[in-house]
Parts: C-alpha cells; sequence; structure tokens
C-alpha cells in the first residue's frame, strides 16, 4: 500500500518463565501480603493517595533490595528487557539499563489506578503475581491523543495499528514491559479477591 506506518508504539508481553516460575510466584504472593502487613506508614499512605488498595510506592520502592525473592524475580526479568531492548532497537553498547524502582500493589475491590507516566524512567513493567478471574487489565492510550485536533472519530471496529487504547489482561506469571512515556492505567477492580503485580522501572546508566 502506498500508506505506510511510521513511530509505532511497542508493549511486550510474556510469560516470566517457562518453567520454575510458579515457585517464584508463590514466595512472591507470601512476600507481598508480609509486605503489606507491616508497612503501617505505607497503608497511612495509602489512605489518602490509593483508595481501597495497598502500594508500597510511597513507602518502599526499592524491594528488589529488600528480600531474595523480589531479587530473583529483577533477575528473571532481565532478559526480557534486552529482548525488548533489541525489539526498538535501543543500543546497550555503551551504557545499559538498571531496575531503579520496584514496588508491590494489591487491588482490592474498587480501588483504581488511574492513567499516568513514569517521568524519568526508560522502561517501566508489571509482574502479575496474583490475578482473579475477572480482574482489571492494564489499559495504554495512544500518546498522541493529545495533539489530534479536529480528528474526526474513529471507525467501530478499527484495525489493530490505528486504535486509540488498548487492554492488556493481566495474567498471573506474565510480565509487561513498555516505554516509561506510554499513558497506562488500571480500572476499577470488579472482583472480590485481590489483584496482586509488581510494579519496576528501569533506568538508562
Amino acid at each position: 500500500m502506498p500508506a505506510k506506518a511510521w513511530f509505532p508504539t511497542f508493549v511486550y508481553e510474556a510469560p516470566l518463565k517457562a518453567r520454575g516460575a510458579d515457585e517464584l510466584g508463590r514466595a512472591l504472593l507470601q512476600d507481598c501480603h508480609a509486605l503489606r502487613e507491616s508497612d503501617t506508614e505505607g497503608k497511612l499512605w495509602c489512605q489518602d493517595n490509593y483508595p481501597a488498595g495497598y502500594t508500597s510506592y510511597g513507602t518502599l520502592r526499592r524491594v528488589h533490595r529488600m528480600n531474595p525473592s523480589f531479587a530473583k524475580l529483577e533477575r528473571m526479568i532481565w532478559p526480557h528487557v534486552k529482548r525488548f531492548a533489541r525489539r526498538i532497537d535501543m543500543d546497550l553498547r555503551d551504557a545499559s539499563l538498571a531496575m531503579t524502582d520496584c514496588w508491590v500493589n494489591i487491588m482490592s475491590r474498587e480501588s483504581v489506578h488511574p492513567l499516568h507516566v513514569h517521568p524519568g524512567a526508560t522502561f517501566s513493567g508489571t509482574y502479575y503475581v496474583s490475578t482473579p478471574p475477572g480482574c482489571a487489565g492494564i489499559h495504554f492510550e495512544d500518546p498522541r491523543l493529545e495533539k489530534a485536533m479536529l480528528a474526526p472519530p474513529k471507525l467501530a471496529s478499527p484495525r489493530r495499528e490505528n486504535r486509540q487504547k488498548i487492554t492488556y489482561e493481566a495474567k498471573a506469571g506474565n510480565v509487561i514491559l513498555f516505554e516509561s512515556w506510554l499513558g497506562h492505567g488500571v480500572a476499577s477492580n470488579p472482583t472480590v479477591d485481590e489483584r496482586v503485580s509488581i510494579s519496576f522501572n528501569y533506568t538508562w546508566v
């Protein structure tokens, strides 16, 4: 066709590991709950900043430096980060990426994660620890929407490359990666059971 697609936005999704991830997942779930129980300051922070849920983002943002299971998760995520970097032709010969932030998210019923970006980071992502059936997925928004002045509406079922929003189902054991400038969020969690994930940032070093 005469029309070509330029400046694509990539989102990476894959199982963390083909084998051996179940045992780590169980350990991480236990450690996430233990972290919440011990983080009194964080629970107070969440009352104002993360209603109906818990996140260690406001108090404990480097859990990969605190606990062996989170450190193991960091090691297992790294091959995926390198694969994603290769896919977008990132040059890692003279510098690299390092996990600078890592935090726990526990979404109870009706908790919401509004659309946001991660300033100062290069890659961001999430590892899903526990995802009850019907829980909210992560959605992404076309970063060009704010520039779409006087744009007509899209068809009801546009081609994939022409969608303005997309949602990835939350699947336990999967890792999601994206560039940190990409707007993302999680809608209100409709499930009674908790949705547990671990989010992280990688920064150019």
